[in-house]
């Protein structure tokens, strides 16, 4: 079969082109719109979009893409994504705004669903093209007393629920409208809904990423305040006349680590992002002379806090919280750990896909001492109380028997990092590549009648199950 040119597709018989509108085609395009479509051309706001689909050279078809809507309940519960991830990746959702075929009703049959299915093909490149970044998912509506949505069906969209049924007023106001809409959305590559929520992202989106505004927190309003409850009742290892209590330095250390933050300037910078109603809430200070003006701890304050507190009680605290509040153990789990500032050790057990602590713990050193992050890492693994199903990845610290052991009495499997600092296994999984069968290796096929050596992998049919190397000590 020939290969087809980007934005070409052929549709039984028909050669539709996808192509942007050129800057001297606004007025044309527009002008359809405003005629033709019962919404209008609309306004255009951020990155926005015009495609024009070709029939046999003809323009057939008008599509028009723009921002995503800041917030749905249905499409951010079917990502599954946390709300600073919708603040930062919010620009990787593209809508499609207005659809138009320029063709009476059963004159072309089929052709939307065809123009529609086109255009979407197109579209990753025609963005990234056009604004830098390349788009994993689209969004749409149909209003169900008018339209079924027939062609959103026949193009592979994806109905996932309603919106709330409220019009934009203002820039920030929305007033109700009595009249829902179906809200659709479409993948524009295979793993769109993961990568959405992933710790990182492919390096074509990542210009798309906008910084969190200030106020963006890794907790909603009731968590937020469990958590507060919870650390406010802790001693403060400090003197009696403290301006910032125990409480709020506590739960804002808490929030930053689940946040991702690991130095104390870090912390200190996630703190002053607090609006002033967070700042309030936590029990924050008035500024002297101000009505409502909170003020938060500073970078010393986090300092002598994370130096003088009780590491363990902190991680024994913040992990019952966090058990509490977790459901099952997510299918997969990256253990490493970060030093505070070179005072403090964090071993995260986080999740592979937004990097939310499953639990913590403490380390003073990478290893050689009771407190290391080796002897954490043991710690850690023997107080969750069941892995199943759960695959654990790690470092090459963290390449011991003990570890694999308990991993896999709880019912979990693992993954974990080798190299030359054992030098018998990292020795022992180079020799698998030698093994006829080996899954994971590949290896080069024997220089036959002087040809050069190619990439050989086995056969699926054809392996046998190999001897998998045992962590060291």
């Amino acid at each position: 079969m020939k290969a087809q040119a980007p934005g070409v597709a052929s549709e039984n018989a028909r050669t539709l082109t996808v192509r942007v509108a050129l800057d001297g085609e606004v007025q044309w395009f527009d002008g359809l719109l405003s005629t033709n479509h019962y919404l209008g051309a609309g306004r255009p706001v951020g990155d926005y979009l015009r495609q024009v689909v070709e029939l046999n050279g003809k323009p057939a078809a008008l599509l028009v893409w723009g921002p995503a809507c800041y917030s749905l309940k249905d499409r951010d519960q079917w990502i599954s994504w946390s709300p600073s991830q919708r603040l930062e990746r919010l620009k990787l959702i593209v809508q499609n705004r207005r659809f138009l075929v320029l063709a009476d009703k059963g004159q072309a049959p089929n052709l939307a669903s065809q123009a529609m299915g086109a255009a979407m093909r197109a579209l990753p490149s025609q963005w990234l093209e056009q604004f830098g970044y390349r788009p994993l998912l689209a969004e749409s509506f149909t209003d169900p007393e008018s339209y079924a949505g027939t062609c959103y069906k026949a193009s592979n969209w994806e109905p996932v629920g309603m919106s709330a049924g409220f019009s934009r007023h203002r820039a920030d106001f929305y007033v109700p409208n009595e009249r829902p809409k179906k809200l659709w959305l479409r993948s524009l590559c295979p793993e769109a809904r993961q990568l959405l929520r992933s710790v990182d992202l492919p390096e074509e989106c990542r210009p798309a990423l906008v910084a969190p505004p200030s106020g963006t927190l890794p907790l909603n309003d009731e968590q937020l305040g469990s958590l507060f409850e919870v650390f406010r009742r802790g001693p403060d290892p400090r003197g009696a006349n403290t301006r910032y209590r125990t409480g709020p330095v506590l739960t804002l250390t808490a929030m930053a680590l689940l946040a991702g933050r690991r130095e104390v300037a870090e912390i200190a910078r996630f703190a002053n992002t607090l609006r002033q109603p967070q700042r309030r809430r936590l029990g924050l200070p008035l500024k002297k002379g101000t009505r409502a003006f909170y003020q938060v701890p500073g970078y010393s304050v986090f300092y002598q806090v994370l130096t003088r507190m009780d590491p363990e009680q902190f991680a024994g605290t913040l992990n019952g919280w966090l058990e509490g509040r977790a459901g099952t153990l997510p299918k997969a789990l990256a253990m490493d750990g970060k030093m505070i500032r070179d005072h403090i050790g964090l071993l995260t057990l986080a999740q592979h896909e937004d990097g939310a602590p499953v639990a913590v713990a403490i380390y003073d050193q990478k290893e050689a001492t009771d407190r290391c992050e080796q002897s954490a890492a043991s710690t850690l693994l023997d107080q969750i109380p069941s892995l199943d199903g759960t695959l654990i990845t790690a470092d090459p610290l963290h390449c011991q028997r003990q570890n694999a052991a308990v991993i896999v009495e709880k019912g979990g499997d693992y993954l974990f990092q080798v190299k030359g600092n054992q030098p018998k296994l990292f020795k022992h999984a180079q020799n698998l590549d030698a093994l006829k069968g080996t899954p994971f290796f590949e290896r080069a096929a024997p220089d036959t009648d002087g040809s050069k050596s190619a990439p050989f992998m086995p056969s699926p049919s054809n392996r046998s199950k190999p001897t998998l190397p045992e962590p060291g000590r």
